[in-house]
C-alpha cells in the first residue's frame, strides 16, 4: 500500500489513519502494541506522528493487513528480523513508487 501524506514534520492521528485508509482506533490499538511506535503527545494530549512512526506504521500494516501476520507473529519478526524487514520494505515500495511513474507515463504516450 502506497500512502500519500503532505511532507511534514509530524502528522495527527487522524491525517495519519486517513492516509491507511483506518479508523483512528486502530493506529491507538498498535501504537499500545508495538513498542517502536513512539508519538509525540501534546499538552492536551493529541498524537503527533513522526515520519518514523509512519515508516514504522507502514511496515506494520504490511506485515499485518498486507501479509496476514498476527500481531504476535508481527512483533517477533520486527523484533528478529527488523534490518533485513525494513531493507526489503523500502526496497519494494521504491519499486512500487517507480512502477507507479511508468504507468502514469504510459498513459500520457
Amino acid at each position: 500500500m502506497h500512502i500519500s501524506l503532505p511532507d511534514k514534520l509530524y502528522y495527527s492521528i487522524g491525517e495519519v489513519a486517513e492516509a491507511f485508509k483506518v479508523n483512528t482506533s486502530l493506529i491507538r490499538f498498535w501504537e499500545k502494541e508495538f513498542e517502536v511506535l513512539k508519538p509525540k503527545k501534546n499538552a492536551k494530549g493529541n498524537r503527533k506522528f513522526s515520519k518514523e512512526d509512519v515508516k514504522n506504521l507502514q511496515l506494520i500494516y504490511h506485515l499485518v493487513k498486507e501479509k496476514g501476520f498476527t500481531l504476535e507473529g508481527a512483533k517477533i519478526y520486527l523484533k528478529e528480523d527488523k534490518k533485513k524487514v525494513l531493507s526489503t520494505f523500502e526496497i519494494i515500495r521504491k519499486l512500487e513508487a517507480v512502477k507507479a511513474e511508468l504507468e502514469k507515463l504510459k498513459q500520457q504516450l
